[in-house]
């Protein structure tokens, strides 16, 4: 069975998930990217990603992969392309040959599994002793922002209990080359990047995603099941709002990233 998903698919989380692209989510990966290049990208979601990648290697064959059959079948129908298709699946056993893929992808997937060790050894089992890895997870641990709201910093004591609770490491960022490591992966690049939000739009965008989400969402029930109450969960939600609305505004989230496979990147 798939791992629990911490944050659920509440139009909440969809509405960040869709803002992500290649570029923004990606940019350590375009460089090895050419056309004719094969990707699996696993945990797809909304597909917006899938859908970047595809139309830089085309006619490369592209594959999006999703836990969720639902979000695959939306995915499917809001992105159309010749060398593009979309499917469910459980990521610690993918259904492809050994070495089907010259690039799989993994895009804030780590941090959510239980495994992420055995994952990456199935993600470097499908692109094979010359294809290339590439992970990227967030580290919510290092996540930073001003003004110094204390209803942020109850937010992210009780994000990181939650999301443990649940299942995985939020704090994921830090431990990609370390599981990569372990996981028998070799030429492991190691990087890292930033998304910054400080812009009223972004303030405004994200915020408001925050708001909502810790009401409304997935991660507001199992925040619940860990003992916060409806009091704590609306200061929280005011707070991001508050934040939102300063014209100080400005919010870090640090990223690890890696490359990795049996040869060399070149």
């Amino acid at each position: 069975m798939p791992d629990a998903y911490t944050h659920g698919h509440h139009e909440s989380v969809l509405r960040t998930h869709r803002w992500r692209t290649a570029e923004n989510s990606a940019a350590y990966l375009l460089p090895y990217l050419r056309p004719g290049v094969s990707i699996l990208d696993v945990g797809s979601g909304p597909g917006t990603i899938t859908a970047d990648l595809a139309a830089r290697v085309a006619p490369g064959r592209v594959v999006g992969m999703d836990a969720s059959a639902d979000v695959v079948a939306q995915a499917a129908a809001d992105h159309v392309a010749a060398n593009l298709s979309f499917e469910a699946g459980d990521a610690y056993a993918l259904p492809h040959d050994d070495g089907e893929f010259d690039v799989v992808h993994a895009h804030q997937v780590l941090q959510h599994v239980a495994r992420p060790v055995d994952m990456l050894r199935e993600l470097g089992r499908v692109a094979g002793p010359d294809g290339l890895v590439a992970a990227r997870d967030v580290d919510y641990a290092g996540v930073i922002w001003y003004p110094l709201i204390p209803a942020l910093d109850e937010w992210r004591e009780l994000y990181l209990a939650t999301h443990r609770s649940v299942a995985g490491e939020p704090a994921a960022g830090r431990r990609l080359k370390a599981w990569a490591q372990e996981a028998g992966l070799a030429d492991i690049r190691p990087t890292a990047s930033l998304w910054l939000f400080e812009n009223a739009a972004d303030r405004e965008w994200w915020g408001g995603a925050w708001a909502d989400r810790v009401l409304h969402s997935a991660f507001a029930d199992s925040a619940r099941a860990t003992g916060a109450d409806d009091a704590l969960l609306q200061r929280i939600s005011d707070g991001w709002r508050e934040w939102a609305a300063a014209e100080d505004g400005w919010l870090l989230m640090p990223h690890g990233e890696i490359l990795a496979r049996g040869a060399s990147l070149g």
